[in-house]
């Protein structure tokens, strides 16, 4: 029995030894083939580190507030007799804005100025016979009391007169009427938005560490979404004399000149405060930048191969961003493809379509 199980053994390891050779064979031809193969360059974009001046700055986010905005509200209550302005429209100070019906005060007002004339006449006949010492002192002293009482009448009669015609009380826009004619008014009712637009203020806030740097009188770029294409330029007009205890930000109001009046308030803007002094920084477009937990990184091509460069980035600018340490001018950097990348590769630079590297992109560049 035994005599047969070993020569089945011996034919067994034969076959098992014959496959696994076959296969090992095999393997050790692929990786040869795998090791022999050239792996293809990668196809990126490149820009070289530039160094260039870099302004100084510090944004922020800002809140347009008119120059002078009032609702324009009565002091007195009437009824409307006659609104004097169009929805929109564009006033003087002391333009006639609101009749309201004075029939009542202005028929009273010629009673009360006879009263008071009659007081005075009686004022200066007690004079006389004072001075002739021919009536009381008393006397003379209730007549300029009545005339006083008169005087004082008429005066009152006459301010709440002018209240029920409402005149601007400066110049600028209206907004949109909310009363009617024949209305009747209680006291304090709005009436219509008065703005003065040229200049607008722009209210916005920096952390308390730019204390130092800011300054009434420095200037301020200033950009909004509904008009991409233009800058508006301003200074700084007010810094508030205290940092806020829950943000511990400070607050600051620039001044902008709005001679077109497009820009309103309530709207939303970039603020771009430019503090003295320059320095000269290596830029490179945001893209060209990897970041990563442990590092930013770019890689740079060297001989047509990708080497990774960790960096330590500064201040960015629209699509430019400023690299403190790791580059050197001049030095080509990959700006798109370094997905495909990693240290060593071998890449291949086609520059036809680059990404855009604009320190002030419209939303039409990226």
């Amino acid at each position: 029995m035994k005599t047969r199980i070993l020569p089945t053994l011996i034919v067994a390891v034969v076959v098992f030894g014959a496959i696994f050779g076959y296969k090992y064979l095999a393997i050790r031809r692929g990786m040869a083939a795998q090791a022999a193969q050239v792996r293809p360059p990668t196809t990126v974009s490149t820009a070289p580190a530039q160094e260039e001046t870099w302004p100084n700055t510090v944004n922020a986010v800002g809140s347009f507030a008119s120059f002078r905005g009032i609702m324009v509200r009565n002091e007195v209550e009437g009824a409307v007799r006659r609104i004097a302005f169009e929805s929109g429209a564009t006033v003087a100070a002391g333009d006639l804005l609101v009749d309201l019906d004075d029939s009542i005060e202005a028929a009273s007002l010629p009673g009360l100025e006879a009263q008071a004339k009659l007081a005075m006449t009686n004022l200066t006949r007690a004079r006389d016979l004072r001075a002739a010492d021919t009536n009381a002192r008393a006397d003379l002293e209730a007549a300029e009391a009545v005339a006083a009482s008169t005087q004082s009448a008429v005066a009152t009669l006459r301010a709440t007169l002018a209240k029920k015609h409402l005149t601007a009380p400066f110049a600028g826009r209206l907004g949109i009427a909310q009363i009617y004619p024949g209305q009747f008014l209680g006291k304090a009712e709005a009436i219509v938005q008065l703005e003065t637009l040229d200049p607008v203020y722009v209210d916005f806030t920096l952390p308390q560490q730019a204390i130092a740097r800011v300054a009434v009188g420095q200037a301020v770029h200033v950009r909004v979404d509904a008009f991409p294409e233009r800058v508006f330029e301003g200074t700084i007009a007010a810094i508030s004399p205290r940092v806020n205890d829950s943000t511990r930000s400070l607050s600051l109001r620039a001044a902008v000149p709005n001679r077109d009046e497009v820009l309103r308030p309530g709207m939303f803007g970039q603020v771009q405060v430019v503090l003295p002094g320059t320095e000269r920084a290596i830029v490179l477009p945001t893209t060209a930048v990897v970041y990563n937990p442990y590092g930013n990184f770019v890689y740079v091509v060297v001989a047509g191969v990708a080497q990774q460069r960790f960096i330590q980035t500064g201040a960015q600018r629209g699509n430019v961003i400023a690299v403190l340490s790791g580059l050197k001018p001049g030095e080509e950097v990959v700006t798109s493809g370094q997905i495909k990348l990693r240290n060593g590769s071998p890449v291949r630079v086609d520059n036809s379509v680059v990404p855009s590297a604009n320190p002030a992109p419209t939303p039409t560049e990226g």
